[in-house]
């Protein structure tokens, strides 16, 4: 669905249940639903990028949203509860994608490979709300800040295990946990310096960075192996 522009956003409200005894909205229609709930996040995560959290209001985000105030307060109790659903929408996208992306293949490089490209891709298509989750991931506190950091480390996970299955394939010797953090650092900050009319696009991008990590984790392996 696309989003709407100035003239026809308030034709748009979340098809969503009213709040009751404190619980999250109900969808009418989960599909539908996803892709209103998708357009909201996307509008505030420009908001939140464009002013900063602290800087950020409400009724600045009901405005980006085409919202009324009273409208986006009835779905939505707080701009907290809004920054926690771009990062929870943000990374569990990014990890049900690559999960898909990972099942036809059982090769370790290429698993990794993919992995890489799901995550260039991601972050392009979703420049402002990677600012966000980069620049506010500290901002969630309690139970929300615990389930995030729960999302994360299953992402790092998955990021774990490809590079275990590929040190004991190619009989190497790395810290798995050192390489991850190494590749998290070279592909997490591509929102900051992406020039698309200079710039390769994901899939080539992620063919250039895989064959330089690549080439880092097994002379690294060789290296340690021989001394």
């Amino acid at each position: 669905m696309p989003v709407p522009n100035a003239q026809t956003r308030s034709a748009a409200p979340l098809p969503l249940a009213p709040r009751r005894n404190g619980r999250k909205p109900v969808p009418e229609a989960d599909t539908r639903f996803d892709r209103q709930l998708a357009r909201v996040l996307h509008h505030a995560a420009k908001i939140f990028w464009e002013k900063g959290y602290e800087g950020a209001s409400m009724r600045d985000l009901s405005r980006a949203c085409g919202m009324s105030l009273a409208g986006l307060y009835h779905y939505f109790e707080s701009k907290e509860e809004l920054l926690y659903l771009i990062q929870k929408h943000a990374f569990q996208t990014i990890i049900e994608n690559a999960r898909e992306r990972l099942k036809p293949s059982a090769d370790p490089e290429e698993r990794l490979r993919l992995f890489i490209e799901n995550h260039l891709e991601y972050f392009l298509a979703n420049k402002e709300a990677m600012k966000v989750l980069t620049h506010e991931d500290e901002t969630l506190k309690n139970g929300r800040g615990t389930e995030i950091r729960a999302i994360k480390r299953e992402y790092y996970r998955i990021c774990f295990d490809l590079l275990e299955d590929l040190r004991r394939q190619h009989d190497l010797d790395f810290s798995s946990r050192l390489a991850v953090m190494s590749l998290f650092g070279m592909i997490n900050w591509i929102y900051t310096w992406h020039n698309p009319r200079i710039d390769a696009d994901a899939a080539e991008l992620a063919r250039q960075m895989g064959d330089i990590f690549l080439a880092g984790v097994r002379g690294q392996g060789k290296s340690l192996r021989k001394k």
